[in-house]
């Protein structure tokens, strides 16, 4: 690949909008020759353009000396037609997802450069095997996904069609690490690595939201301050819009002949048919100011008007209950005596499952979640008919240690529970069909975005025997197969086996 700096190596890119842009700027500053194209006319010289002024920017930042600058900006040309690429080492595709421009895009380049000429596409959406479906050398064609802003983004998946041969991938590979990426392996199939992986985040939420368990503002906060998420599902929403989110979510649901751990719910599409597509139409899950800060419409935080509960039952005695109300400082009744709230620490049951097994009085059951952080926020749950004062005496007892507490309605797994549970099953899942290794899946989701842990780390801090029970019992509970285990988790959970163990 070229000399040992990258200096001899030609990327030809097509394309000149963001993508196109972001993989030219990482390909000067990996000391690579550039040579983009665009259909639009002027739209290369705009795109180059855009560029320099990035790399001037970074000259202004220090980060990127004048002379390294004008010595990139050199490196770069405009193409007038794919001709020009004829003599480039690789081609990089990254226009708009539209798998028959994409074909005629690869038929006619197989018609301007050598076979040994590397062939990649930078499609999110879109199998390698049908772009490369009527060309000739399918085996010198791979993906090369990168993600926005890519000088930004660290990830690149390097996707592996059905022909790809090995010097394609190693190629690729090498390619990704001389941009300053870190490139995974992948298996092509849809949504590749990153974008399967991330429907779990979004799609749960929509469904707690289906359901009226609770609103945006509470699962984001949850999700931000309990389980150490930097973003909550609906602000990340937002964020990638709707218009990209919602479509990517059916053709992956689909594209896995609607596998039902795949499927998004109704609030989903609702907003997707309304046009609020999030921050780009300032109305989303939350509405916009003119800053682009997101609006609260309500407060995660629940606000008893109740005096704090000094006694309670347990509901069912464990350690983590035990060592949770020493921290809140309430005294724990030998006997039930019939008016104190009763608290549970449930997994996976809601409270109408626990009062009906255990036999307690659901009217004075408050659940908490206490298998994720609770020193900032606590959730807390009640069934359908709960004696209101008892439930906010409990809540009343939690704020005074300092917590705020988020209260809602009857669920199965809370929130935090479900959600996690839902990263690291599908995670697991990942893994047992192949689309690449446990650790690699975990760095690409921790890269690709940015997740605290990657979906097996975060099953290895969870237990994969409680992952197991959590999901079989809201699978129980639900009558859903959307929390059907995958048989990565089960048959390691069963053997009492890391998670990360291999095939």
């Amino acid at each position: 690949m070229g000399d040992e700096n990258g200096a001899a190596l030609t990327v030809g890119i097509i394309g000149a909008g963001a993508m196109g842009q972001g993989i030219a700027q990482v390909a000067l500053t990996g000391n690579m020759h550039v040579v983009l194209h665009d259909a639009r006319k002027g739209g290369a010289s705009d795109g180059l353009e855009t560029v320099f002024k990035r790399l001037d920017r970074l000259v202004e930042k220090e980060r990127l000396s004048p002379e390294d600058a004008t010595a990139m900006k050199a490196r770069a040309n405009a193409a007038n037609g794919l001709g020009d690429f004829s003599a480039c080492d690789v081609v990089i595709e990254a226009v708009f997802e539209d798998l028959e421009i994409k074909r005629q895009i690869f038929a006619e380049l197989e018609d301007v450069v050598p076979p040994q000429t590397i062939l990649a596409s930078n499609t999110s959406s879109l199998l390698i095997a049908s772009i490369a479906r009527n060309c000739t050398h399918k085996n010198r064609i791979a993906g090369m996904h990168f993600f926005n802003p890519v000088p930004l983004m660290k990830l690149v998946e390097i996707v592996r069609g059905p022909d790809s041969d090995d010097r394609t991938i190693a190629f690729l590979s090498e390619l990704g690490e001389r941009m300053g990426r870190t490139p995974v392996t992948v298996t092509d199939a849809p949504g590749f690595l990153v974008n399967l992986g991330g429907r779990a985040y979004t799609t749960e939420a929509m469904r707690i939201l289906h359901e009226k368990t609770a609103g945006v503002e509470q699962v984001d906060a949850v999700m931000r301050e309990c389980c150490s998420f930097r973003m909550g599902p609906f602000e990340l929403a937002d964020l990638t819009g709707m218009d990209v989110n919602f479509p990517v979510s059916q053709i992956i649901y689909d594209g896995y002949m609607q596998d039902a751990r795949l499927r998004s719910s109704f609030p989903h599409r609702s907003l997707f048919e309304a046009g609020r597509l999030g921050r780009k139409t300032a109305h989303g899950n939350y509405r916009y100011d003119e800053a682009g800060k997101p609006v609260l419409a309500n407060s995660p935080d629940f606000e008893p008007q109740a005096s704090a509960a000094t006694h309670v039952v347990v509901g069912e005695a464990s350690d983590r209950l035990s060592a949770f109300l020493a921290e809140i400082g309430v005294v724990i009744l030998a006997e039930d005596d019939g008016k104190s709230p009763i608290i549970a620490a449930p997994l996976g049951e809601d409270c109408a499952a626990f009062s009906s097994r255990t036999g307690v009085d659901f009217r004075r059951l408050a659940a908490v979640d206490l298998y994720c952080n609770t020193h900032l926020r606590v959730t807390l749950m009640s069934a359908p008919g709960a004696d209101a004062k008892a439930i906010a005496s409990m809540a009343s007892a939690i704020i005074a240690s300092g917590r705020k507490v988020t209260l809602i309605k009857d669920s199965p797994g809370f929130i935090a529970q479900r959600m996690q549970a839902h990263v690291a099953n599908l995670g697991c899942e990942m893994a047992q069909i192949g689309i690449a290794g446990p650790a690699e899946i975990d760095l690409a989701m921790r890269l690709g975005l940015n997740y605290p842990l990657g979906p097996l780390e975060l099953a290895a801090q969870m237990g994969t025997a409680n992952l197991l029970d959590l999901l079989r019992t809201m699978q129980a509970i639900t009558g859903d197969d959307r929390y059907r285990p995958s048989a990565w988790l089960r048959r390691r959970a069963t053997l009492d086996l890391p998670i990360h163990t291999p095939d």
